[in-house]
């Protein structure tokens, strides 16, 4: 049911979150210039219309190309299908092979064709899906910026009444140093994912121009936005250069060359440069974060995947404040997990590397009693 309710109200939620994240983002600088007696609501303005400007100039780099390929959609259109014609009479020999199948599928006992039942779904083009999402997502846009300015306006407003709904002075200081936790995780991580992003733009965009391809402009702003999504991102980016490069190069053979370019810088920052630069302590569990990603993607499309690894950086620090949750915290975990105070991660690090040399079921069960009987008396088993 939250589950659903979260999936219902995304139009409203979305906005909400993502102005949230912002905030903490920001809310360090606002103190800083707080601190040199700028105030709090000319801190939030700036900040606004940089974003806002941040904005434009990304709509207006990347307009002409996207001009420039509206314009000639009917030629990539008709380019795209003679390369895809080609391809199926590579694989002419299987298609046929295919069509007997169905035919003998669709065949009753006494050999007449059996009723085939054909429902042809209305669709859109992709063009028309954009230009109908396009008014609701400027104002979403428009609402999330509005929220950050009144959120950072107010100051320490937010910080205040969330302290103040704790009962003891420790659950106080320690709420607010969970604020402060998620300021500084939420700051560094962003910060350092958008400088290594904006570094693979850069990167994209060249290699597209040294192969010739159109619009490196726009690959590049691309691939600055699309490696904010873990994983899915990098498979989009790919998926669109492939298939540029169908259109604009002969053959197959330099097309899978460009993508695999493609591949190959995305691969290079995903498995050296952002684990190299990100602080370890933010790492994840990347089966947690494919996860995270997938069930974000379901719930609010795009922008939830965009988000997903954020709100499980939030997560990831609560879990250090609230009690009973160090485990879950272990589980968003990396490589390296936070320490644990009772002796559960030890104990399970024993177990598991003790049924590791196991070949089969049987041969772990009894390895790992044997790391049982191994411990004290006095200890529970």
């Amino acid at each position: 049911m939250a589950f659903a309710a979260i999936a219902a109200g995304r139009d409203f939620l979305m906005p909400v979150t993502l102005a949230l994240l912002l905030f903490f983002v920001f809310t360090p600088i606002r103190r800083l210039a707080r601190r040199r007696r700028i105030p709090d609501a000319l801190t939030a303005g700036v900040l606004t219309l940089s974003l806002i400007l941040a904005i434009a100039l990304i709509a207006l780099a990347a307009s002409g190309p996207i001009n420039r390929a509206v314009q000639n959609l009917p030629t990539i259109q008709f380019q795209l299908e003679q390369k895809f014609s080609e391809l199926r009479e590579s694989f002419s020999g299987l298609e046929e092979a295919a069509k007997q199948l169905e035919e003998a599928q669709t065949t009753d006992p006494d050999g007449d064709p059996a009723p085939v039942v054909t429902v042809q779904e209305a669709g859109e083009s992709p063009l028309t899906t954009v230009m109908r999402w396009t008014p609701t997502i400027i104002g979403q846009m428009i609402f999330t910026l509005f929220l950050l300015f009144f959120m950072l306006a107010s100051g320490d407003l937010l910080y205040l009444k969330i302290v103040q709904s704790f009962d003891s002075m420790r659950e106080k200081r320690n709420a607010y140093l969970a604020l402060r936790q998620i300021e500084d995780s939420l700051g560094n991580y962003l910060g350092a994912i958008t400088i290594i992003n904006a570094g693979l733009g850069l990167a994209i965009g060249l290699a597209m121009y040294a192969w010739g391809l159109p619009g490196a402009v726009l690959f590049g702003l691309s691939g600055f936005v699309l490696n904010f999504i873990p994983y899915l991102g990098a498979i989009a980016g790919v998926a669109l250069s492939g298939v540029v490069a169908l259109v604009v190069m002969p053959g197959i053979f330099w097309p899978m060359m460009v993508a695999g370019s493609y591949l190959l810088l995305t691969s290079l920052e995903g498995q050296f440069i952002t684990p190299y630069f990100v602080s370890r302590r933010l790492q994840m569990n990347t089966v947690v974060v494919f996860l995270g990603v997938a069930l974000w993607a379901w719930l609010w499309s795009v922008l939830g995947m965009i988000i997903a690894v954020p709100v499980l950086v939030v997560l990831r620090v609560l879990a250090d404040y609230i009690p009973g949750w160090e485990k879950f915290g272990n589980f968003l975990a990396g490589e390296a997990p936070p320490v644990i105070e009772d002796e559960d991660e030890e104990e399970a690090r024993d177990i598991v590397e003790a049924g590791a040399e196991a070949e089969d079921e049987p041969a772990a069960a009894q390895m790992t009693a044997e790391v049982v009987a191994s411990e004290p008396a006095s200890k529970p088993i």
